[in-house]
């Protein structure tokens, strides 16, 4: 009988969206094929998602096809390529997932942060490893990121090879880790690459990338210059960037406070793997008041506006032994991610009211992206030579710009391919061949699950205005035992003329009652529903709004 294996690629994440990275690679059969895991991560829950922790990719469809999954591989340890792991693992038939060692310090560092994690059975490789996942021959090349220990897949079958780039940029002068390997990636190259499935967050951005060196030169001026103390705010897992901040307080005279949980873990992580090896210890925060101002560099968290975060609290002067003063400087060495715009800015004006000195990448040269502008894509299309291109890591503008790269560079086959789309690579042309189960799930506190089943819609609703609770009770004859019980939450206290909205809300909710015949009240739910409908009416003829109504009636 001919052998009716396919090759196919199916991203339950990160394709029309930047973040949540979950790709699936599966050979075989259509009815037996094997199936492995490409990164698994989060994206951050926005205003819209009330009490929600983090957003997970909808797993629904390698779940039901466990028995065929033989492991997962993790290309870097950011959270929305490794994010998810702790949470979604335990849905996955305890497979194994490989990782390198950085990812796996920083996964063990976060488990012992969160009470009840599985323990999750880590293979640990390094960038020029290969190694075997099911029907698959890996092998993981170094490339550059702002994060110690990238990779890109090289994910070998019968069909041919596929590059899975991950994240990655050309970087000439890195802080931590080696060149990208361009010969490792033209080798592959002149074996054979059947496609490329390559990131596309820089796909807008004509050029290439600064370095590394050139932000570490310009954070060295900016506080070898600095009058007062500098904080500095960059992406926690940013170890080069950590590295360079360090370096240049050294270099200063300067001595550095690290503040915020998550710098701290990253930092033991990378110190216990030599990645800060050769630099003076970091101080804590008691040791901030005995150092002079001239002599102190802050590294803290908080480049997103998180508001719990150690720069918002700076901003907020809500420190005891810590605050910041007219003079001094806060450096932002990241970027902003899309949504966060708000919160920044929040951040900014209150220490500019403290007239604290604000400075960011439009100002200086204080960040830098860790993905490939197009210049740099062209040579990975260059040394690597796919018939395929599969655009990933972004959204719609990022893929047709990318796509129309690839096309230009000479690729023959660019397929549209979106969030749970399947598409065969091989046999024959790559195309979309069916549509699988794919979205969101929320986690929420110790919960996981849909918007509806761990409650965002609802809580949503009460979000945009609020909750009354009325409670209506009948005696023997079916008269109302003295005025309604009402309580309201997260609605005016009073109406436009002044007048009480919970008497309004009870005068509603008692004309309700009483323009139902006695006879009728015997039918408890019919009460409930025209209190519940007056109660709403009542309150969107006084406020513009419906408020959530939940009616009691007892007898």
């Amino acid at each position: 009988m001919a052998d009716k294996s396919e090759l196919v690629f199916v991203p339950l994440g990160g394709v029309g969206e930047i973040g949540m990275n979950f790709a699936l690679y599966g050979y075989g059969p259509a009815n037996a094929r094997e199936w492995i895991i490409v990164d698994c991560g989060v994206t951050f829950p926005t205003p819209e998602l009330p009490g929600v922790d983090l957003v997970l990719p909808d797993t629904r469809f390698i779940e039901e096809n466990v028995s065929s999954l033989r492991g997962m591989v993790i290309t870097h340890a950011h959270e929305d390529h490794y994010g998810a792991v702790l949470d979604i693992w335990p849905r996955l038939g305890g497979v194994p997932v490989w990782m390198t060692p950085f990812t796996a310090g920083l996964l063990a560092a976060k488990r012992a942060s969160e009470p009840g994690s599985p323990q999750v059975p880590v293979v640990i490789y390094k960038a020029g490893d290969r190694f075997t996942v099911g029907p698959f021959e890996i092998e993981a090349i170094p490339v550059n990121h702002s994060i110690p220990e990238p990779v890109s897949l090289a994910i070998t079958s019968p069909a041919g090879t596929v590059v899975h780039t991950g994240d990655w940029k050309i970087d000439p002068a890195p802080t931590i880790g080696p060149l990208i390997d361009e010969a490792r990636f033209r080798a592959i190259g002149d074996r054979g690459v059947l496609a490329l499935v390559c990131d596309s967050t820089n796909a807008l951005r004509e050029g290439e990338s600064p370095s590394e060196e050139a932000v570490a030169q310009s954070l060295a001026r900016l506080i070898a210059e600095a009058p007062g103390r500098v904080a500095v705010t960059t992406f926690s897992s940013n170890v080069g960037r950590i590295r360079s901040v360090a370096e240049a307080a050294c270099d200063a005279g300067r001595k550095v406070v690290v503040m915020g949980r998550s710098l701290k873990r990253v930092i033991d992580v990378a110190t216990e793997l030599g990645y800060l090896e050769g630099l003076p210890e970091f101080m804590d925060e008691d040791d901030y008041g005995v150092t002079p101002r001239a002599e102190l560099v802050i590294l803290c968290t908080g480049s997103q506006g998180e508001p719990r975060a150690a720069l918002a609290k700076l901003a907020r002067d809500e420190f005891k032994n810590v605050q910041l003063a007219k003079g001094d400087a806060v450096i932002f060495s990241s970027r902003v991610i899309p949504g966060n715009e708000k919160a920044i800015l929040s951040i900014k004006n209150g220490l500019i009211d403290q007239g604290v000195t604000v400075i960011e990448d439009t100002d200086a040269l204080v960040h830098v992206s860790g993905h490939p502008r197009r210049t740099e894509l062209r040579r990975m299309y260059e040394w690597l030579r796919p018939r395929i291109a599969i655009p990933v890591h972004g959204e719609a503008a990022h893929l047709a710009a990318h796509a129309e790269l690839a096309k230009a560079s000479g690729v023959a086959e660019v397929p549209r391919v979106r969030d749970g789309d399947m598409v065969r690579l091989w046999p024959g042309n790559a195309e979309v061949i069916d549509q699988v189960p794919f979205g969101r799930i929320y986690k929420d506190g110790k919960l996981i699950g849909s918007d509806e089943a761990v409650g965002i819609k609802e809580r949503r609703k009460l979000s945009f205005a609020g909750h009354v609770a009325v409670n209506v009770v009948l005696d023997d004859g079916y008269e109302m035992a003295g005025d309604p019980d009402l309580a309201a939450a997260g609605l005016p206290e009073t109406d436009g003329s002044g007048e009480s909205f919970e008497e309004l809300l009870i005068d509603a909710a008692a004309g309700a009652v009483e323009s139902i015949p006695r006879q009728r009240r015997k039918d408890l739910d019919l009460v409930e529903d025209a209190v519940r409908r007056a109660v709403r009416a009542a309150a969107n003829e006084a406020w513009g709004k419906k408020p959530m109504v939940t009616v009691f009636v007892t007898r």
